[in-house]
């Protein structure tokens, strides 16, 4: 089997990975640069390029194919990247700029499909739930997105947007996104959208870590609106695709209550008399976009 090789691109770092397989994923070599889109997206594309090269050079490895990890997602009616935050990758054809500055194929995955595929297939997943079939890996953080692991395939959907319930309706008082809809899940219980609520019911900003922590009576009202919210935007989750398992990364994702208190309240709202799926924090921490890409 010969090795994988997977990129992770990030609004700050680009990472490279080389693992040995599939059945054996252990890093080979692990190198990063910086992204710096600020310098545009024929940038972008150069580092990726060095990053290969250098990977090529210090592993004397030749790829078959790489597999990227990136925001937005590749539109499979147009060819081209759609809902980036990178905003310069925003209907660029990524994947055919990227073959032919590589000279090797490539596959794209947005980075919340990375993060399922390796958390369900060599995170926590195997560890707890090994026979598991269904997958919803979740990202909790600056945004909320996420991606499907069906038995140990990543899905992606006809128009490519497939684990988008950060862009589901939940409730108007999160107000506009940047999606151009109102009261998206990413507006209520994203990192940002809790901070905000916390200032414009305080008076005064305070970081998600430290509301957490926080006994006065607004950092409590914000944790309690988390809580409230978790339940109903996950329970619409479960109802359609009833997941074995749901792992949760992002940094919202380290908040102990959501796998308590979120949990009680994610089975107020399904179609079930009782809560089955398993609720996991994530074991691969940063390394689980890259290795997810890897294992494309």
């Amino acid at each position: 089997m010969s090795a994988l090789w997977g990129i992770d691109m990030g609004g700050t770092k680009i990472e490279g990975v080389i693992l040995e397989s599939r059945e054996n994923p252990q890093v080979l070599h692990r190198m990063r640069v910086p992204t710096e889109a600020y310098l545009g997206y024929q940038h972008i594309i150069g580092q990726i390029t060095k990053l290969v090269d250098q990977l090529r050079a210090v592993s004397r490895l030749e790829p078959e194919h790489i597999g990227i990890g990136h925001p937005g997602t590749l539109d499979p009616q147009t060819g081209t990247i759609k809902n980036a935050n990178t905003i310069c990758m925003n209907g660029q054809p990524f994947n055919v700029d990227l073959e032919k500055s590589l000279g090797v194929l490539v596959r794209l995955a947005n980075d919340a499909n990375c993060f399922a595929v390796a958390e369900a297939l060599m995170g926590a997943v195997p560890d707890i739930l090994p026979q598991a079939e269904i997958v919803f890996g979740v990202i909790m953080g600056t945004g909320v997105g996420g991606g499907w692991v069906v038995r140990g395939k990543g899905l992606s959907g006809r128009q490519g947007i497939n684990g988008e319930w950060g862009h589901n309706f939940l409730d108007a008082s999160g107000g506009m996104c940047y999606c151009g809809q109102v009261g998206c899940v990413e507006t209520v219980i994203s990192g940002p959208s809790l901070e905000r609520y916390y200032a414009e019911k305080s008076g005064q900003y305070m970081p998600l870590r430290d509301i957490v922590a926080s006994t006065n009576p607004v950092a409590i009202e914000t944790m309690n609106r988390l809580i409230q919210f978790f339940g109903k935007a996950l329970a619409v989750v479960i109802n359609i695709m009833d997941p074995d398992v749901i792992v949760i990364g992002g940094g919202v994702g380290n908040i102990d209550r959501l796998y308590t208190d979120g949990v009680a309240e994610v089975k107020k709202h399904i179609f079930n008399p009782r809560i089955d799926t398993v609720f996991l924090k994530p074991k691969l921490g940063d390394s689980a976009g890259v290795f997810g890409a890897a294992l494309l």
